[in-house]
């Protein structure tokens, strides 16, 4: 077999590095407050104690830790170490197993049909759209028949010849709202690869999901529940 030379490094970080110990511990801090958000999110997708759960870009592992404090059985996985040595920590504090990867979409390991639920928070822009439809037939293949995957990402809602209104009207959105600087901002338009809301649809059906629900929060975040069908053709 030739070897898979031509294969995307899913562990080679592109837009903001958060590799090292300093980067990890301020991005926390930034997110400390979406404890709640992932515990709602968590309860709409009736998460049951049991269930086998893998959060893909779990950064500090608070939506992992809070699944894990709901009975779940979970898998938090990040490309870098320092975000998984801090979702250690948390679980740690808060008395909750969790199991890590240092791997990403392209590269975690998994047995077929074993996770009732995939979550991914802010990680799919980092591939390509070649490489998310990849990740997300391996994603599906994870799953269990009826398992759900849910993504909530960077996603732009406008035409492609709107774009420029609508990456303006978010970088004033965060620079008002949240601790990033505007360089950071840049970055992810210019070095990473979010795209737009109807390529993601496009890429989940085509992977052979239901499309639960496609929700969009201006100025550009998406919100998507998508369902892997039972063997019958039916839906849990």
């Amino acid at each position: 077999m030739l070897a898979r030379d031509w294969y995307y490094n899913d562990r080679r970080q592109v837009g903001v590095d958060f590799a090292t110990e300093d980067q990890a511990a301020s991005y926390d801090q930034k997110q400390r407050d979406n404890a709640e958000r992932a515990r709602s999110t968590l309860v709409r997708l009736d998460v049951k104690p049991g269930w086998r759960v893998a959060d893909i870009g779990c950064g500090a592992g608070i939506l992992a830790c809070e699944a894990a404090e709901m009975g779940a059985d979970v898998e938090a996985i990040d490309i870098s170490p320092a975000m998984l040595k801090l979702t250690e920590v948390h679980a740690a504090d808060r008395g909750v197993e969790v199991k890590t990867q240092a791997t990403g979409f392209l590269s975690f390991a998994y047995a077929p049909n074993s996770f009732d639920l995939i979550v991914s928070e802010y990680a799919l822009h980092q591939l390509p759209d070649f490489w998310k439809a990849v990740a997300m037939a391996r994603v599906f293949n994870a799953l269990k028949p009826g398992g759900k995957f849910f993504l909530r990402d960077v996603v732009f809602g406008a035409a492609p010849d709107g774009v420029e209104r609508s990456v303006d009207e978010w970088t004033d959105f965060i620079l008002k709202n949240h601790a990033f600087s505007r360089e950071e901002v840049a970055t992810h338009i210019r070095d990473e690869h979010s795209t737009f809301g109807w390529v993601i649809e496009g890429l989940l059906k085509e992977a052979r999901f239901q499309l639960i629900s496609a929700d969009y929060y201006p100025p550009v975040y998406g919100t998507y529940i998508a369902q892997k069908p039972l063997t019958n053709g039916g839906s849990k």
